[in-house]
């Protein structure tokens, strides 16, 4: 499997992820398997949802391997009917007003926590590419920042906002051991829950906000779609149903009916 996998291109993460999971189902029904059948996959799918209470999109990603590993490896017919993807669920992410996103990076536990999280909201990049971030990739004569291999290994150029290109200076100057990469050592979080925001807040979060926070200033969804790195559009488009602009473009039809009783606006 590791032959074929390398031999069409694979990622190392997906490589590494193949692999383990194949490695599970094995384990599972302890045995080798190529011998096990698609009874035994339907039963492990059904294994990982009521178990171990995996999300579907988790389930989906244990079905692709054992795919990969029983049409590629094995040569073998695999039937989706027989063993097919479990439905996602579809939730619109957590988004921060511009007030909360300000709050939360004042509230970094460091300046080095800072500098992240700035870099994280000003960019939209995801957290694998962050980390992957060089100082080379800032170019600053061009205002734009090289993210490379990104997901599905493709290359895309984002804004480098002025604010953030000073404080990634700032950043430079107060690294002790300078290298390669913009944000060494690959040690970081997101820090406790600041005071006054009651939302979940993880890194993630601030990408969904540089979408949301550009549709609502007025950027077109293709525009944004580019910054994102997304290949189909539809991904883009799930912002319309959080930007604020969007949302009250239209008047709701309750404020148009005539109805008795109504409480007035207070002034």
């Amino acid at each position: 499997m590791l032959e074929e996998l390398q031999r069409r291109h694979y990622s190392e993460g997906t490589t590494r992820y193949y692999i383990r999971h194949v490695e599970a189902f094995a384990r599972y029904f302890r045995c080798s398997p190529d011998r096990l059948s698609p009874q035994h996959i339907r039963e492990y799918q059904a294994y990982l949802f009521t178990k171990r209470k995996l999300s579907p999109g988790a389930v989906t990603n244990h079905l692709c391997a054992l795919r990969f590993f029983y049409i590629q490896t094995l040569k073998r017919q695999w039937g989706i009917a027989d063993t097919p993807y479990p439905k996602k669920t579809h939730r619109l992410p957590t988004i921060l007003s511009q007030e909360e996103v300000a709050q939360l990076i004042d509230a970094a536990l460091t300046p080095f926590h800072r500098a992240i999280l700035m870099t994280l909201y000003a960019t939209g990049v995801r957290n694998a590419e962050l980390t992957r971030l060089r100082v080379s990739d800032i170019d600053s004569r061009r205002m734009v920042i090289h993210i490379q291999g990104g997901k599905g290994r493709q290359d895309r150029d984002v804004m480098l906002s002025p604010i953030l290109l000073n404080e990634l200076r700032a950043h430079w100057r107060r690294l002790r051991r300078k290298s390669i990469w913009l944000f060494p050592g690959n040690r970081w979080h997101s820090g406790d829950q600041p005071i006054g925001i009651k939302k979940k807040v993880y890194p993630h979060v601030l990408r969904h906000c540089f979408a949301t926070h550009m549709l609502e200033a007025g950027a077109d969804l293709h525009t944004i779609q580019i910054l994102l790195g997304h290949h189909d559009l539809k991904e883009t488009a799930r912002y319309l149903h959080l930007s604020q602009r969007h949302l009250h473009a239209t008047a709701n039809p309750l404020d148009s009916l005539l109805l008795k009783g109504r409480s007035q606006p207070e002034t």
